[in-house]
C-alpha cells in the first residue's frame, strides 16, 4: 500500500503519469501527516473523482477541512461520507465520521 510512502515519492509517481485513487489517497495521507492540509484537500478531491463513494476519502477530507477551519465544508463532507459509508456497509468509517461530526457541532 502507498500509505507508508513519503509525499515526495508519491508526487514523483504522479508527475510521471501514474494517477489513481490509491495514489491520490496515499499522497493525501502523507500530506496530512506532514500537516499540509490544503494540498491534501486537493488530492482528496481528485481521489473522489476516481470513486465518488470512497468513504475513507470523505473521512480524511473532513479532517483536512476541519484542520483548516473550514467547518461548514467539514460538516457537509462528514454528512455525505456517513451516508455513503452506511449505504455501503462500511460501519467503522461511518462511526468514526459521526464522532468527528459530533465534535464539530459543539
Amino acid at each position: 500500500m502507498l500509505s507508508g510512502m513519503n509525499s515526495e515519492i508519491l508526487k514523483t509517481m504522479l508527475a510521471n503519469g501514474q494517477d489513481s485513487l490509491i495514489l491520490r489517497f496515499g499522497l493525501a495521507q502523507a500530506l496530512i501527516k506532514a500537516k499540509e492540509f490544503n494540498e491534501a484537500i486537493e488530492h482528496l478531491l481528485k481521489a473522489l473523482e476516481f470513486d465518488a463513494e470512497y468513504s475513507a476519502a470523505f473521512k480524511l477530507l473532513g479532517k483536512a477541512y476541519a484542520q483548516t477551519q473550514q467547518n461548514a465544508l467539514a460538516i457537509k463532507t462528514y454528512e455525505r461520507g456517513i451516508e455513503i459509508a452506511e449505504r455501503k456497509g462500511d460501519i467503522q468509517a461511518a462511526k468514526e465520521m459521526k464522532v468527528f461530526l459530533k465534535r464539530l457541532m459543539k
